[in-house]
C-alpha cells in the first residue's frame, strides 16, 4: 500500500513507468529514481513503480496503459492535492512520434503518449507536478504537458535522439546525470537540470554521438516554483 500523507507535511509522492522489457537499464533507472526519492526526496512509501521486465514480473506491477491509470488515481487518493508534489519519472525509447516503446514479452501493449498522462493525471485531480522523461525524441512531450502547475524535464528535444538506453548501459545518460548525480546534491529540479547539461553534452560528444546533441529541455510553471522551493527549504532541513 501507499503510506498516508501525513499531516502538515508538503510530501512527495513518485510514480515510475519503464515500460520497456528488453533492456535492463530501464529497470536500473526505475529503481535508482525510487530508491533517490524515498532517502532524498522523504518520500519512503510513496512511490509506486511500474516496470516491465522479466526479473520483476511477478514482483512490481506492470508498465501498462491502464496500470498508469490505477497507479495515478491510487496516489491521488492519498494525497493533499492542495500542497503535494507527485514527481512522475518515464523512461523508455523513444520514438519521433512522441510515443514511448512498450514491451513485455508476448504481450501487445499500446505506446503511451503525452496526452494519456495529462489525461490521467487531470482526471484525478493531480495538481503540482514534476514530470521527466528520459527517452529519445521526448522533448514532444513539453508542450502537452507544460502548465502553471507542472515542472516538466526531457532527455531531448523533440528532434533529437538520448543516448545511454542501450544494453551496455549501466543507466541513461539523461537519468545519471539529473537524478543520479545532481538531485544527490541539491533538492532544485532546476538546479539539477542546469547543471546536468553540460556533463550530458560532454559524455554525448565523449561517446561519438553523431546525430547532434541530444538537448535536452525543461519548462517551469510560476506556480510550482515557489511550492518546491518551499519543499527544498523543507528537504534541506532534514539532510
Amino acid at each position: 500500500g501507499i503510506a498516508a500523507q501525513r499531516p502538515g507535511v508538503q510530501e512527495v509522492y513518485g510514480l515510475i513507468y519503464a515500460p520497456y522489457a528488453e533492456q535492463d537499464v530501464f529497470l536500473r533507472e526505475s529503481s535508482m529514481v525510487a530508491q533517490l526519492l524515498a532517502t532524498r526526496f522523504d518520500a519512503a512509501g510513496r512511490v509506486l513503480q511500474l516496470v516491465n521486465n522479466p526479473s520483476t514480473t511477478s514482483r512490481l506491477p506492470w508498465a501498462t496503459p491502464l496500470n498508469l491509470r490505477r497507479a495515478v488515481t491510487a496516489l491521488a487518493a492519498r494525497m493533499d492535492l492542495e500542497n503535494d508534489v507527485l514527481v512522475v519519472y518515464l523512461t523508455s525509447h523513444g520514438a519521433s512520434n512522441h510515443r514511448l516503446s512498450s514491451s513485455h514479452g508476448p504481450l501487445h501493449l499500446a505506446n503511451i503518449g503525452p496526452a494519456d498522462l495529462r489525461a490521467a493525471l487531470d482526471e484525478a485531480g493531480i495538481r503540482h507536478r514534476v514530470i521527466a522523461i528520459s527517452a529519445c525524441y521526448s522533448g514532444g512531450w513539453v508542450a502537452p504537458l507544460a502548465g502553471s502547475d507542472t515542472l516538466v524535464m526531457t532527455a531531448a528535444d523533440a528532434t533529437h535522439t538520448s543516448y545511454g538506453c542501450g544494453a551496455r548501459s549501466e543507466l541513461t545518460f539523461f537519468g545519471r546525470a539529473v537524478f543520479d548525480e545532481q538531485l544527490r546534491k541539491t533538492h532544485s529540479f532546476e538546479q539539477a537540470f542546469a547543471a546536468a547539461v553540460p556533463l550530458i553534452r560532454q559524455r554525448e560528444q565523449d561517446a561519438g554521438k553523431s546525430d547532434g546533441f541530444s538537448n535536452p529541455q525543461i519548462s517551469v510553471g510560476e506556480n510550482i516554483r515557489p511550492l518546491l522551493q518551499s519543499l527544498e527549504r523543507r528537504l534541506a532541513a532534514l539532510h
